[in-house]
């Protein structure tokens, strides 16, 4: 709820010096806290409130509630969050105000969605932005991934049971049941990540409405701070937050985008990608009884279908897409990505990705020759295997993005798919050289080191497969052809 005039606060901070009375104030009030925007500051004030999750009943409460939400998000937005401080009425009662640099309204991740103005180069800086936070932030030493997770999902159950009007309670003990049954499947999964240190202090709120793109910048802010159990969690269900907000918008390629790249700068993370459907259903959960709570039916109704539909059994499948450098595979990829279930669609696996995390340098870094030798391409080639049999393994669709020049390179990744009896196709994208080579030149920065010269040599070396592989022709309207190829909705072949 937004307020705009005076109220006893504000007159208190007008009087404190906080608040410049020539200027217009307006005043942001919340569940628990109240802010107001005023010039280039925004200042916030915990509101004297106790609820069932947080207690900001006394000052010193309120004082340990903002210190903490200071120290939090100064790990990512330092230049946001500005300093804690204590104010004091006439009686001698003091309280607690925090400063932060005002940003306006537009520049929230929330409102951009709404307007469709999230381009991949954003989410992709977003997503390393996430990696590097998680990279940096406290880790737990609990092991017990699995019961950490259960414990949500059956504190959900309650939340929901308080709204049977709303909230179907059939549907809301299908849905427990259902996650229970693949926490339990996953639960040695869920334990070694907690093992492996990938349980950490992270965020704990990160949906589109606290993230705001500062100086070009998207920045995480408003970190949960209230309850440090809350927040600590298994690192992708922190980003499964933003990817379920951005999956119930409707926006689903920019869900692919981030958990995809995300895992792409995260190695240590690869093995998780079978558990989103869990950590989408558990998010989308908590936000449909949060919205019975406000009453907000519809919403509720939404989040609790969307919470059930992730989580629906559904067929996993391996599709390779192949062509000389320049045909277009990567930008394919990603253009289709999240037209797969289950849900946030495929893992993508790039071949050029792979050879750069491989090599130990970061993804724009250009390798030397020795980068491209026949030893490190069979590395190359070996790891993206090992890990489309690991994913579809967990149940999630894959792509797996390469030349795939050689046809002992076409039968090793057909072989996982044969292995683990999941449907596969490859798909050959073709284009004359000039037109590869216009492509190469005409490209930003990217994981790709080819150049006009490798586009020349694979015109005379690579081994074109049969017709096992659909070939497809890559210039345009390439991708309505690989979308019919591969029966994927909204092609010429499924209307």
């Amino acid at each position: 709820m937004t307020l705009i005039g005076t109220d006893p606060t504000t007159e208190f901070l007008t009087r404190a010096g906080i608040l410049d009375p020539d200027l217009p104030t307006t005043r942001i009030v919340t569940h628990g806290a109240v802010v107001f925007l005023n010039g280039d500051r925004a200042w916030k004030m915990k509101r004297p409130v106790r609820y069932r999750y947080l207690d900001f009943s006394t000052p010193e409460f309120r004082h340990d509630a903002l210190d903490a939400e200071l120290r939090l998000n100064r790990r990512i937005a330092p230049g946001v969050y500005l300093g804690l401080h204590k104010v004091d009425d006439a009686d001698g009662n003091s309280d607690w105000v925090l400063e932060m640099r005002r940003f306006d309204d537009d520049a929230l991740l929330s409102t951009r969605a709404e307007r469709g103005d999230l381009d991949d180069a954003l989410l992709r800086r977003l997503a390393e932005l996430t990696v590097e936070l998680h990279a940096a932030s406290e880790i737990c030493p609990d092991p017990h991934g699995a019961a950490r997770i259960q414990e949500v999902v059956d504190g959900n159950l309650g939340s929901m049971s308080a709204f049977p009007e709303i909230l179907d309670p059939s549907r809301a003990r299908l849905l427990t049941d259902r996650l229970t049954a693949m926490i339990s499947a996953h639960s040695d999964l869920l334990d070694t990540r907690a093992r492996a240190g990938r349980v950490r202090h992270g965020h704990g709120d990160l949906h589109l409405g606290n993230i705001a793109v500062i100086d070009g910048e998207p920045l995480p802010f408003d970190c949960l701070e209230f309850d440090a159990d809350m927040a600590t969690t298994d690192v992708l269900y922190d980003v499964a937050f933003l990817v379920m907000d951005l999956w119930a918008r409707d926006l689903r390629h920019e869900a692919n985008v981030v958990v995809n790249n995300y895992l792409d700068l995260s190695p240590a993370d690869e093995d998780g990608y079978s558990l989103m459907p869990i950590f989408l259903s558990v998010r989308a959960t908590v936000r449909a009884h949060v919205a019975a709570a406000e009453g907000a039916v519809s919403k509720a109704h939404d989040y609790l279908d969307l919470a059930l539909a992730v989580v629906d059994p559904a067929p996993a499948r391996l599709v390779a897409i192949g062509g000389g450098s320049g045909t277009g595979k990567s930008t394919v990829t990603r253009a289709i990505g999240a037209e797969f279930v289950p849900a946030p669609g495929t893992r993508i696996l790039r071949s050029d990705v792979l050879r750069k995390r491989l090599a130990g340098v970061p993804e724009h870094t250009r390798l030397p020759a020795t980068g491209y030798t026949v030893e490190m391409g069979s590395r190359v080639y070996g790891e993206l295997c090992r890990l489309a049999a690991q994913t579809l393994g967990g149940g999630m669709s894959v792509i797996a993005d390469a030349v795939f020049g050689r046809a002992a390179q076409r039968d090793a990744i057909a072989g996982v798919a044969e292995t683990l009896a999941v449907p596969f196709t490859g798909i050959w994208l073709e284009l004359d050289e000039a037109e590869r080579i216009a492509r190469i030149e005409a490209r930003g920065a990217d994981a790709s080191d080819a150049d006009a010269s490798v586009a020349r040599r694979q015109t005379r070396s690579l081994e074109t497969p049969g017709a096992e592989w659909v070939h497809v022709d890559a210039g345009a309207g390439v991708l309505d052809r690989v979308r019919h190829a591969l029966g994927l909705p909204g092609s010429a072949g499924t209307r």
